[in-house]
């Protein structure tokens, strides 16, 4: 028996790194997953992953900062699996810049990706996740909400944002619906690689950062959907309006 038996999930930035992870996860855990992303391709190949172990799923390519793009998703859920119980928004992108550095259109960019598009899911997503009597919300946010990190205005600023707005969610819409911010560190991601490009050496700069650390070593996208699947499921019935960092330590050194 899963832990996330007959419930139905979206998931957006499924094509890679910790959304492709948290995807096939809840599949495993028996959850009906709606998948997003830009790459119809890598979209496909998550979705012949679920598939070959029986898992259910779907993939809807587009923008998730688009209004469109976010009631698809959750029109979908509702069509092909007859509800909606949980919202992971996991779309994200760096948007690499101090504020004098970085382009308006890549500030623009970063909020309509981090911030905006958590809005539009949460906006379509919640009153269908009422009509079935509730659910849990799942936002993946960053340890860059209480972190600073050198020419990450944009990234910074757009995940710090996120912090009051899950917890106003969890306040407007108790007790059905609980809703909380899964703060990742440091992740083997593409995300990070491309953060660190911009070093002179990007192998040391990350290996630099796991060394930073507690645990000594980067987190996996499987870790974080671990995380993810406790915080879908009842196992975490008493918690929302939390932020729930998962970084190896990184934020007490």
């Amino acid at each position: 028996m899963g832990r996330l038996d007959g419930k139905v999930a979206v998931v957006t930035g499924a094509t890679s790194g910790m959304g492709r992870a948290i995807s096939v996860r809840f599949a495993q855990e028996g959850a009906s997953v709606v998948m997003n992303g830009r790459d119809a391709e890598r979209g496909r190949e998550v979705l012949k992953e679920i598939e070959s172990f029986g898992g259910r799923a779907v993939f809807c390519t587009g923008d998730v900062g688009q209004l469109e793009t976010n009631y698809e998703l959750v029109d979908t859920a509702a069509t092909s699996f007859g509800g909606l119980h949980i919202l992971v928004p996991c779309a994200g992108m760096l948007g690499l810049g101090s504020v004098t550095g970085v382009s308006i259109e890549t500030w623009e960019e970063a909020i309509a990706t981090n911030l905006t598009a958590v809005f539009l899911l949460l906006r379509f997503g919640i009153p269908e996740i009422s009509k079935g009597g509730g659910g849990s919300i799942v936002v993946i946010g960053s340890i860059a909400a209480f972190k600073g990190f050198p020419n990450h205005a944009a990234y910074c600023a757009t995940k710090g944002a996120l912090v009051p707005f899950v917890r106003q969610v969890a306040i407007d819409y108790a007790p059905a619906i609980r809703a909380n911010l899964l703060c990742p560190g440091p992740v083997d991601t593409p995300l990070i690689w491309s953060s660190a490009a911009a070093f002179p050496d990007p192998e040391k700069a990350v290996s630099d950062v796991a060394e930073r650390t507690l645990l000594k070593r980067l987190g996996t996208p499987v870790d974080i959907a671990s995380a993810a699947v406790f915080l879908a499921s009842e196992e975490s019935s008493w918690i929302t309006g939390t932020s729930l960092t998962i970084d190896g330590g990184i934020l007490t050194t």
